[in-house]
């Protein structure tokens, strides 16, 4: 039997807020499935007459799948949202891309005719389950790598200053303290209120309350205040606190569907699949992989980077955005880019960060109906890039 390709739409995409891993974290006592399970019960609530009963499958990115986020979480939190046992779920690893990942598998099975309606996201508690917990590398795994610097995400961005000298620790506090204004100007206009969910938490004073606001952002950050830190991962280096994304808790979710289910059901999906890429480079400059990512999309949507008009580029590090925007012949103010600012303002919950970029293009498609075609692109550890083409539907 011959399928033809099913257009894949997206109806929707939401996300908790992002707290600070660790004690003083909103979500310190709260567990990573329990981020998950108010995604999956707004994303019904919003979008009626969406039930379980039409999701077919849950596809969720997970970097550290130990204790609390093993056991195949994916399948196990459609049971914990109460939606029985007849929704299937899985989890996928790629690091910091495997939410974005989730997504593109979604996206890919609705194309190919094996779904019509898939939820996709990601989560990461950092606070429970710190980088590399209970990692076992490889004997050989550093020398296949390059060296140790593999290993170390701040290492391979001070890596990228030394490759590129032209980007500077100056140009990096100079993007980040912009993140940070953008950041701080969307907060205060409330384009977040639409795509976070409340989630209640105990407080770590022991009080209950509910997470609602990002915790990480740090309004009035200045250039002065950035060039004051120290370089934790080099002595003499040029990444810090501030020009770097934080560690953070947080989990990030859409609704795909096909364009036909959703025509179906009388819903207005926001926007449409049109093209995935991946790369590779050498792992220990693992933040240069989105140039090839990206450029491969953009081959196969037959578009070039001037047709796209909103970018949502992870920020791991400014130095690597520098970069990346350098390479694609982009300056490093571009007002297509991170235009809601990035995780070195919101944070960045490894497997979070991919839906997180979605749920942003999403908002701003909807805010920006004239807006054609958005980028979501992720640097992933281990030298890997990862990257999503869309186009706007509002007015289709």
């Amino acid at each position: 039997m011959i399928r033809e390709l099913q257009e894949v739409v997206v109806v929707d995409a939401v996300r908790t807020a992002f707290g600070r891993a660790g004690e003083k974290g909103i979500f310190w006592k709260t567990r990573s499935e329990d981020l998950c399970v108010p995604l999956l019960k707004a994303l019904i609530e919003r979008n009626p007459p969406i039930t379980p009963g039409h999701v077919e499958d849950i596809v969720w990115g997970v970097t550290n799948q130990v204790k609390e986020q093993g056991g195949t979480l994916g399948r196990m939190i459609s049971m914990l949202a109460d939606w029985g046992w007849s929704v299937p779920g899985c989890s996928i690893d790629r690091m910091c891309a495997g939410g974005l990942t989730a997504i593109g598998f979604a996206a890919a099975q609705i194309a190919c005719g094996a779904a019509d309606c898939l939820v996709a996201g990601g989560v990461e508690h950092l606070g429970h389950l710190p980088m590399g917990f209970m990692r076992d590398p490889h004997p050989r795994a550093a020398e296949v790598m390059g060296d140790a610097s593999a290993f170390n995400m701040g290492l391979t961005a001070e890596n990228i200053h030394d490759r590129f000298s032209e980007f500077i620790r100056e140009a990096a506090d100079r993007y980040a303290a912009e993140c940070q204004a953008r950041a701080e100007q969307a907060i205060r206009a409330g384009r977040m209120q639409a795509m976070i969910v409340p989630v209640d938490v105990e407080l770590p004073d022991g009080t209950r309350g509910v997470a609602d606001r990002d915790q990480q952002p740090r309004f009035g950050t200045t250039l002065e205040a950035l060039a004051n830190l120290k370089t934790p991962f080099r002595e003499n280096g040029r990444v810090t606190a501030g020009n770097a994304s934080g560690l953070n808790d947080g989990a990030a979710a859409a609704l795909l569907m096909s364009r036909s289910q959703a025509d179906r059901l009388g819903l207005a999906p926001v926007m449409r699949w049109v093209a995935t890429g991946t790369a590779a480079v050498d792992p220990r400059l693992m933040g240069t992989a989105p140039v090839p990512a990206i450029e491969r999309a953009l081959r196969q949507a037959g578009l070039t980077i001037a047709d796209v008009d909103l970018i949502e580029l992870n920020e791991a590090f400014a130095v690597q955005v520098l970069h990346n925007l350098s390479r694609l012949g982009l300056q490093a103010d571009d007002p297509r880019v991170n235009v809601w600012g990035g995780s070195i303002a919101y944070g960045h919950p490894l497997a979070a960060s991919g839906p997180r970029l979605v749920a942003f293009l999403l908002g701003l498609f909807r805010e920006r109906p004239s807006a054609r075609y958005g980028l979501t692109a992720m640097c992933v550890g281990r030298g890997q890039g990862y990257a999503m083409i869309w186009e706007n539907i509002t007015q289709a």
